[in-house]
């Protein structure tokens, strides 16, 4: 018999499967959909910004934590949400599917950006029903769990995805991949089950917004809850930016679709999933200001090995070595991140105070990732082909030294919150 704990965990792989997956479908797979059919790398790059509703969730955060589903609502208040908006995502994969992006560009930018702005509304409820399942302590195993199943999404929706549509078709691709998200969330629906939390305070829309943001200042003083936004804003920029031009990367680098699915997406969530559990050791063990030192750094250190993979010759071996080691760092720090934000929630606002962090956390970032095709061309107009993608890569990576250095100058603040927390 699995015990109480186990099962959460089981839940929220589920449940960070079916967050992942209808992200790396429109973030990631569809950038290497579009590139396969010749779009070009400006239009890939500007195409992100519809992730922008991702970073823009906040604005609908309160209507998830006021509200819940009629019909759906007997499952309880957050999984109402996750179940309207898994169906929505559903259908409109199956839409999605149907269309010809050569032919009916806009129809097709439009879908996609339903269903990102499905799955951002979504992630609010699942953000905000994992953070209202355990105590602080045992947050490192949800995040673990949540992460473990948002990886194995990305294996799914990348590695299958592109392995399934070089032998089918891109049609088919996301069809099947409707499929497996239905399959997921009625699973997930079943293990697991929902407590109504009655420290959440439920304000009219105005409030909702005001109140959680003067909480989340008022507990950490104006100057350090600056910090901390501005920690929070730069700490993943370097992931987020290159993000949109990792597909079209590899296929410019001469690498089949097969190639890219068997070989770097198979290899990066092995990696990941190893980084997933060293972030919540380190957590444990060092304590979250050392573990974001390290997240951080290993991250501008293994995405700086891309640029080095852009001026050399075809090589599997190397790319698949250079993609493990990014994908490790990728790891650790989407647990060490996921603890620190949840670190800073406050119960009483968990799904407009998480969702606005986690908005905060991407905003910029997709900014900036919507002119990545626009810097990569202009970087190979000044360097050429190649050594336009490694400057490219340079660029992302000196994007962490900021949130590198403000974490570093303010050591004393996370290590007596760390005390003050356990």
């Amino acid at each position: 018999m699995i015990n109480k704990n186990t099962q959460k965990i089981i839940s929220f792989t589920g449940y960070g499967f079916a967050s992942g997956l209808p992200y790396v479908l429109i973030f990631i797979t569809l950038t290497a959909w579009l590139r396969d059919i010749g779009i070009d790398l400006s239009f890939i790059g500007f195409i992100s910004w519809i992730m922008l509703t991702y970073s823009l969730k906040f604005l609908w955060a309160p209507l998830v934590d006021r509200f819940s589903v009629p019909i759906f609502n007997r499952f309880g208040s957050r999984r109402s949400w996750i179940i309207l908006m898994q169906l929505i995502i559903i259908l409109s994969l199956f839409l999605l599917a149907n269309i010809n992006p050569l032919l009916n560009l806009k129809i097709f930018s439009l879908v996609a950006l339903v269903i990102a702005f499905a799955g951002s509304i979504q992630d609010i409820a699942i953000d905000a029903y994992r953070i209202e399942s355990a105590k602080l302590e045992d947050q490192g195993n949800l995040a673990a769990g949540y992460q473990f199943g948002y990886r194995l999404a990305i294996l799914v929706g990348s590695s299958l995805a592109l392995i399934y549509a070089e032998n089918f078709s891109w049609s088919l691709t996301y069809q099947l991949m409707a499929l497996i998200m239905a399959l997921n969330i009625i699973f997930s629906i079943y293990i697991s089950s929902e407590t109504e939390n009655s420290e959440l305070v439920k304000l009219n829309y105005k409030q909702s917004i005001i109140e959680p943001i003067n909480d989340f200042f008022s507990r950490f003083g104006i100057k350090m809850a600056s910090i901390l936004l501005l920690i929070i804003a730069t700490y993943r920029l370097t992931d987020i930016v290159m993000g949109p031009m990792a597909n079209p990367f590899y296929i410019d680098m001469g690498y089949s679709l097969s190639e890219i699915g068997y070989v770097v997406k198979v290899v990066a969530l092995i990696a990941t999933i190893i980084g997933v559990f060293i972030g919540g050791f380190f957590i444990k063990r060092f304590g979250l200001y050392s573990s974001l030192l390290i997240g951080g750094s290993l991250v501008m250190l293994t995405n700086l090995c891309f640029s080095y993979a852009a001026i050399n010759e075809k090589n599997l071996i190397l790319l698949a070595s250079i993609v493990a080691s990014d994908s490790l760092a990728a790891g650790i720090v989407g647990t060490v991140n996921i603890t620190f934000l949840t670190s800073l929630v406050s119960s009483k606002y968990t799904g407009f105070q998480y969702a606005l962090l986690t908005s905060l956390m991407a905003f910029l970032g997709k900014i900036f990732g919507g002119f990545s095709g626009v810097l990569v061309e202009n970087f190979q107009n000044l360097y050429g082909f190649n050594y336009g993608w490694m400057s490219f890569y340079i660029f992302t990576s000196l994007l962490a030294i900021p949130a590198i250095l403000i974490i570093f100058f303010n050591k004393n603040f996370f290590i007596s919150k760390h005390a003050k927390d356990n």
